[in-house]
């Protein structure tokens, strides 16, 4: 029996292409997580990578191969497995607190009122909401309203976290203070966590493993890179390790320079580095594969 915790083995996913024929977004997409691990992945728009956060979460379907999560195979949504869209996706209707208290009762059918509302409240507080948990989304800021959507996931305790771009559509200073939130509310429950973004430092400061796209159509995870920086982190200080600055060169070099050739192992795995270690270094890449990646990618 398998000791990882997820295992993904030869995922694709083929669409009609308008024209009588198929294209294939991704393919051959093999991967394991361990229990309590964060993994983020990048890659460029059109590589799949929220179809295949979407088919983890069981929303979506692969052409092919298979997703096994504790030994069971992830055939639609389940309790297990909570979903953070960018979004937001709470209950307009329903107060900041109430909107977690859904998820959790939900979670937890035959808990107490009483055990719900604290355990509800408790991760509100955690996400430093509780002086507004009476408050409806729409009496919410953005920032405010994505902390309540985080709150509900982690309070509902999933095996599995899934998180598409949580924080794409605020601003930057918003988005650090949730980033800080969210190491927080991980280094204390260590679930584990798969998260999409397009923010190379974002994903640093979050994850203990980054996964790398190449682009599509046929996208691939093509390297697995090892962010060996200590926990607890903080983005006061994470700049400060010296390893830092090689993790991030090389993820913008894959970007910007390599993610048009790169090509996972033979087997279809991805390819493990690990950028802080000075015997690893870029891939050359040819000047015609250069390609133009985001601005936060890139953002010095």
């Amino acid at each position: 029996m398998s000791k990882s915790f997820l295992e993904v083995d030869g995922l694709s996913k083929v669409y009609p292409d308008g024209q009588g024929g198929e294209l294939t977004v991704f393919e051959d997409i093999r991967f394991a997580l361990q229990k309590g691990e964060f993994v983020c992945i990048i890659g460029h728009s059109g590589c799949g990578k929220s179809t295949i956060l979407n088919v983890l979460a069981g929303l979506d379907e692969a052409s092919t191969g298979n997703v096994v999560m504790n030994g069971k195979e992830v055939k639609g949504p389940g309790l297990e497995r909570g979903v953070v869209f960018q979004n937001y996706s709470l209950l307009p209707w329903k107060t900041a607190l109430n909107n977690i208290i859904f998820g959790v009762k939900a979670r937890w059918p035959s808990w107490s009122k009483e055990k719900v509302r604290e355990h509800s409240e408790r991760y509100l507080k955690m996400v430093g909401l509780d002086h507004a948990m009476d408050r409806k989304p729409s009496q919410l800021s953005g920032g405010m309203r994505q902390r309540v959507s985080i709150a509900r996931a982690f309070a509902t305790q999933p095996e599995l976290l899934l998180l598409d771009e949580p924080f794409g559509a605020l601003d930057a200073l918003t988005r650090g203070v949730i980033q800080d939130e969210l190491v927080k509310i991980w280094e204390e429950t260590r679930q584990t966590v798969f998260m999409i973004t397009h923010d190379v430092d974002e994903a640093i400061l979050l994850s203990d493993r980054i996964f790398l796209m190449s682009n599509g159509p046929n996208a691939r995870i093509a390297e697995s890179v090892k962010v060996n920086l200590p926990h607890p982190r903080s983005r006061a200080t994470i700049f400060q390790n010296p390893a830092h600055q090689k993790i991030r060169h090389y993820l913008v070099d894959f970007l910007v320079n390599r993610s048009g050739s790169a090509l996972p192992e033979k087997d279809g795995s991805p390819r493990v580095v690990d950028p802080s270690t000075d015997e690893l270094t870029p891939d050359p890449a040819p000047a015609e594969t250069k390609t133009e990646t985001t601005a936060r990618a890139v953002n010095a």
